[in-house]
């Protein structure tokens, strides 16, 4: 039904996202987002449970290769329709009203809030080898970064891309002086084409899933581009070349430092170090290496919480614009072109969740249970969503199509599926709060159709 023309005039002028963010922006966002502090820890779990050196780089590659099958279906939703919602768009035009909102809910308390304590954490975690605060150091500093770095999103969009670009350029810095340091000064002690592995020759196919398991992890976050494809420039087709730049980069780094470990180190010792990034600092320059890991590692987390932050933001905005209930998160404010409310929800959420680390005093491990089941299932149904649309919408103006349709699409979601597995296979605790968060969504769910109330608003 169309709306009245008063309705429509009060909606042109309602402050809404701008194109203001730029190429070189996007990429610094997402490059943030990955390449994280998990590629200091990952690397010895994928070793000790790989056959050898050659299967160890056998996974990563192919880690950037499943990326970019899932970066081709995004560039493909996100350029035909683009929101600032992303995947909460894509699940709301594929399956309905509900689906969305449960994603949106579980997006808002789950997914994004845990990833951000969780990367708080981490940097929490670094921080404290330089400056230890107390017996709940790490949850302090977490707590810090949090309050500071939401801050500064609500600010404005302006100073948080700035601020991204910074401290991604200083990560990125660290990990290529890293790598260099390492092929270039490091005496050679490992041999990339003949190690033995850590696991039995009898068990190389089940270890190798495991493998892929720890190495999508590492790459996962590359998909909240699709976040700012309303606020991105270059129109539509604008967002295959960020994503494209963007998992090159990741990908080149990740097979150079894993590289640059088989060069140093033995696959034994790269798969029983409990800090690999420190030990191979250690064997490059001494001692001295363990701070100098510890301000990169810290500044990775940085990097990752603001990118975050930063996309978490325009989901819960969009879930405000459409459910009666949220309605206070749908404000956009001018004057930053930030959606403030949302953002300061967000964070009190993330800090609530710092606080359940703090209580379970293993924050890492218990977001890391907390984030993942909910983060894959949706995923999943994101993957699915993009096949459903072709069907439904056949005649939409589609400016990029994924290739080889529909194989990648169905191979994408076949890797979702196997990591929705593993992810309830191998988790404790935070997972059960996670699920039992997402079930308070079907909750308010209830509450908000019951007696044929409306669930969504009109727009």
């Amino acid at each position: 039904m169309a709306l009245p023309a008063a309705e429509l005039e009060a909606g042109a002028s309602r402050p809404h996202p701008r194109p203001t963010i730029e190429t070189l922006d996007a990429v610094a966002l997402i490059v943030g987002i990955v390449v994280g502090a998990a590629i200091f820890e990952t690397p010895a779990l994928v070793a000790a449970n790989s056959s050898g050196p050659w299967m160890m780089m056998a996974a990563w590659l192919l880690g950037g290769v499943v990326s970019f099958m899932g970066a081709l279906c995004y560039a493909e939703l996100a350029s035909t329709y683009p929101h600032p919602g992303g995947d909460y768009h894509y699940l709301t035009k594929a399956y309905g009203e509900r689906l969305a909102f449960l994603f949106a809910w579980a997006r808002m308390s789950v997914i994004q809030t845990g990833s951000i304590a969780l990367l708080a954490f981490i940097f929490g975690d670094y921080m404290s080898q330089l400056f230890l605060l107390g017996p709940v150091s790490s949850s302090i500093y977490a707590a810090l970064a949090v309050v500071v770095l939401t801050a500064l999103n609500v600010v404005g969009v302006r100073q948080s891309k700035e601020s991204q670009k910074l401290l991604t350029a200083a990560q990125i810095l660290g990990l290529v002086l890293l790598i260099a340091g390492g092929l270039f000064l490091a005496p050679a002690v490992g041999d990339v084409t003949g190690q033995a592995g850590a696991v039995t020759e009898g068990n190389s196919n089940t270890a190798f899933g495991l493998v892929m398991v720890f190495v999508l992890l590492t790459y996962g976050g590359w998909n909240e581009a699709a976040y700012i494809s309303s606020e991105l420039q270059g129109g539509r087709r604008a967002m295959f070349k960020v994503l494209t730049i963007s998992i090159a980069i990741i990908t080149a780094l990740y097979v150079l430092f894993n590289l640059t470990l088989l060069r140093v180190m033995t696959m034994e010792q790269i798969g029983s170090s409990q800090a690999i990034g420190a030990d191979l600092m250690r064997i490059v320059t001494g001692e001295a290496g363990a701070v100098l890991m510890s301000l990169l590692v810290s500044a990775s987390a940085l990097a990752s919480t603001n990118a975050v932050i930063l996309t978490g933001g325009r989901s819960a905005y969009a879930m405000g614009r459409d459910f009666p209930m949220f309605s206070w998160l749908g404000q956009w404010s001018a004057g930053g072109n930030t959606p403030r409310n949302a953002l300061i929800a967000q964070g009190a959420v993330a800090l609530a969740l710092v606080g359940l680390g703090t209580f379970t005093r293993s924050g890492f491990k218990t977001m890391v249970d907390f984030t993942a089941p909910v983060f894959w299932f949706f995923f999943l149904l994101t993957a699915i969503s993009l096949m459903l649309l072709r069907r439904r919408e056949p005649n939409a103006i589609r400016p990029f199509r994924v290739p080889l349709y529909p194989v990648i699409p169905i191979l994408f979601a076949a890797t979702c599926a196997y990591l929705l597995y593993s992810s309830l296979a191998y988790t404790g605790f935070g997972a059960g709060v996670g699920v039992l968060v997402l079930l308070v969504g079907l909750i308010l769910l209830a509450v908000q159709t019951r007696n044929g109330r409306r669930l969504t608003t009109p727009q």
